[in-house]
């Protein structure tokens, strides 16, 4: 469903991923793990198409976009949804305009369609009965549902979730895996989750990726993970704190 070859991606001259080279599968979970900095959040905003890599391929669902103009890329995005780390809400809103923004925009469905959809995807996040109320109403783990219902609200083949239960707690965090889960479910959809949180990583992923300095260090199943011979990556998941910047001879 997505694949990136030798994708390299620098900013005024300092590189930020290298090399990379992935494969997400149809209905996949994949978490995305690794220090603040290393350049997860921007692996997604390459998938999405939001940013262009320096150099390499990136595929989505038998396309490259690399090469695709502003419509061509808005075309691909009705087929994919995007959780991001604050929620991203228009604050101006309700919250069933919020859901119902994809659809108006990249639609030409009824309105009384619309509707019905909010309500759905609504009912589906726990939220019924929520669309007028404003984001400013909601706390902090009703933004991150609102966001997930508006992301699925046009039946994407890919959502993206960038740091999904960042600032939550436990209980809310806890939450909010099972409806990544329940949505995989329902939908079918293939998801790439980014998360600092291990214990989400490990509710959720059907396979795992660790990225230090820009670079793939560590991937697989959880076992493989949890097994990891990389002690970047069994201090990353035990808690502890290296020195990323020191330690780059990945193995021990």
């Amino acid at each position: 469903m997505i694949k990136l070859v030798n994708v390299n991606m620098s900013y005024r001259g300092k590189r930020v991923l290298e090399d990379i080279n992935l494969e997400v599968a149809k209905g996949e979970i994949l978490v995305v793990i690794g220090p603040s900095g290393s350049g997860k959040s921007t692996l997604l905003r390459l998938i999405i198409g939001l940013l262009k890599p320096t150099s390499g391929e990136i595929w989505v669902n038998g396309q490259e976009i690399s090469p695709m103009n502003e419509n061509e890329l808005n075309q691909m995005r009705r087929h994919m949804g995007m959780v991001f780390q604050y929620s991203a809400l228009f604050d101006s809103m309700s919250v069933g305009e919020n859901v119902a923004f994809g659809l108006r925009q990249h639609t030409d469905m009824p309105e009384e369609d619309i509707q019905k959809v909010v309500r759905s995807r609504l009912r589906m996040v726990g939220l019924s009965g929520h669309e007028t109320d404003m984001p400013n109403e909601l706390s902090g783990g009703m933004k991150k549902r609102v966001s997930l219902a508006r992301a699925i609200a046009i039946n994407p083949e890919i959502v993206l979730y960038d740091e999904p239960t960042a600032g939550l707690d436990p209980i809310i965090s806890t939450t909010i895996d099972r409806l990544i889960a329940s949505t995989r479910r329902r939908l079918g959809v293939t998801s790439i989750v980014v998360t600092h949180h291990m214990s989400s990583a490990f509710n959720l992923a059907d396979r795992m990726i660790m990225i230090n300095d820009g670079r793939i260090i560590e991937q697989g199943g959880i076992d493989d993970i949890r097994r990891s011979e990389n002690r970047l990556v069994q201090k990353f998941i035990q808690g502890w704190t290296p020195d990323y910047k020191t330690e780059r001879r990945f193995r021990p």
